[in-house]
Parts: structure tokens; sequence; C-alpha cells
């Protein structure tokens, strides 16, 4: 353990799981409840947002921050992914001095056999981002696991933008029995209304900018959605980034919120979402909304 003082506060860190489970084995108690926030670090407001949900919701908080990279099919993307642990104790310990931070080292989880165990999601797994990314769910449930198994916490938040991870995390807890309320957290998006992510970081100004674009074309794929078909819904959207030469659309899908299965009529007692990944020059961006 390593505890951080500011102003006569502590911030306590853990980079080994061993000593993480000693110390919250001291302060748990019969009916005391613990959040958990699992990042890959970078962290912006839509991160410490979720933090402060689970402060407010929880006795006590713990943020995990690993960069897992069982869950990137794109070594490149996995070596580029932004790593910024001192920015991220500063942003934190000015949230709050009580939440507990867990930066493991890839061996103190995976112990020197780092890959991803195999998980049947119910098909969950084989739409939109798994289609694109091959393993990349297994490697999220592997690594959601045994945080989850490590840190036992009584409420998880996760936010909305990886809705189709939210959902797969979910499954995950009913099929392996795990005892853990998965919260889903509305998106949080920047001035510009584009989504936040840590890969944002990796736009240009001009990029972040023009990248505002995105939602604009979501917002207004809700708006035909209402009155058009999804055939003609996807063909919109599908036609407003033809004509843009900054972004390359990887896909554009609207699909039943529970099974996440791509549709082709509209029945009116399901619930639908839009899912879009974008290119930005090699930066790969996604985001949701939902069409109700």
């Amino acid at each position: 353990m390593f505890a951080l003082n500011f102003n006569n506060t502590a911030m306590h860190i853990f980079y080994s799981k061993v000593a993480l489970i000693a110390y919250l084995k001291t302060i748990k108690t019969a009916n005391s409840t613990i959040g958990f926030v699992p990042t890959m670090g970078a962290l912006h407001q839509g991160h410490l947002a979720l933090m402060q949900r689970s402060i407010k919701e929880n006795d006590d908080t713990v943020v995990s921050i690993f960069v897992n990279p069982t869950q990137f099919n794109n070594p490149e993307d996995l070596e580029k992914y932004p790593r910024t642990l001192d920015e991220d104790v500063k942003k934190m310990r000015n949230l709050s001095d009580k939440i507990i931070l867990y930066a493991p080292t890839v061996d103190d989880i995976y112990e020197g056999h780092t890959f991803s165990q195999p998980f049947d999601f119910d098909g969950l797994e084989n739409q939109m981002e798994g289609k694109f990314r091959p393993g990349h769910f297994n490697g999220v449930g592997t690594i959601v696991k045994r945080l989850f198994e490590i840190v036992t916490p009584t409420n998880a938040y996760f936010g909305e933008k990886d809705f189709q991870q939210l959902q797969i995390v979910k499954k995950m807890v009913e099929k392996t029995h795990l005892s853990v309320n998965v919260v889903g957290c509305p998106i949080f998006r920047e001035e510009s209304q584009l989504a936040m992510s840590s890969r944002n970081e990796r736009l240009t100004p001009e990029e972040r900018k023009e990248a505002a674009i995105i939602y604009k074309i979501l917002t207004e794929a809700k708006e035909k959605f209402q009155t058009n078909s999804p055939e003609e819904t996807i063909k919109f959207v599908e036609n407003s980034f033809k004509d843009n030469e900054r972004f390359d659309l990887e896909y554009f899908v609207i699909a039943d919120e529970s099974t996440l299965l791509p549709i082709d009529h509209k029945s009116k007692d399901k619930n639908y979402r839009a899912f879009i990944a974008v290119f930005v020059n090699s930066i790969r961006l996604i985001d949701t909304i939902s069409l109700n």
C-alpha cells in the first residue's frame, strides 16, 4: 500500500491485490457497502461522475486503473492508449480523499498468464464491437470478473457510452452468479456533445471540434427513425459520412436494446438503440443513443 498525503488527508493507493484485499477486510462491516468504478485511466469528467455517484451511494469507493491488454485486438491501439496515472491521482484527490485506488501491474492481475478466458454471453458478444474486435469481450469479461472477485463490490458503475459492454457485464454477473449490482450511468458529453472518452485526448483540437458531428448525426437519425424504416435511417447515416473525408464510418447499427440484435422492422413494445463506430484518422470513437 502507498498513501499520498495532501493537506492532511490521505489517499490510499494499492498496487497489489493482496494488499488491497487485506485493507478492505479492515474497513468492511456486515452492513457497509463498497462502490467500484473500473477504468483504464486517462480520467475525464465522465469517469469522475461515476465516482461521485459511487461516493454518494456507498460507504467506500474503490477505483481501478488498469489498461487491460486482453481486450485490445489491435497492438498499436494498446501501445498508444494514454497512461496518465499521476494526473489521474490528482483528479481523484481533488474529487475526494475517500477514494481507494487499485493500480495493479499486468502480472498482479494475470500472474504470468496474460490471456482471456472464453465466455458465452448468449450472443451479445457477436454484435457491433464483437464483430469488429475479435476476442474483445472475452478480454472484458475476464478482467471485470477478476476485478469483481478482488474488490467484492456491492455496486459497480459503468457508463452507457459502452452500452454493449454494460450489457455484457450484466450477463457475465448473471451467468457467474457474482453478487454485484451493475449500475449503468448516463453518457457524459463534452460541451460540443462529443461523448467523453480517453481516446479524445489523441485527437487534435480541430479533429475534436469536428468529431461533434457524430452526435449531431445520431440525433438526426433518432428523428428520422420516428417516421422512417430502420433501413432508411441507416442509409441516411451512411450517406451523411460519405462526403466527409476526415471520417471513416465503421458501422452504424440499430438494435434491440435487450438482445443487441439488428432490426429490420419496428415494434411498439420494444426498446431500440443506435450504435456507431467512426474512425477519425486512426482514432476509433464510439457512441450510442436511445431511439425511443
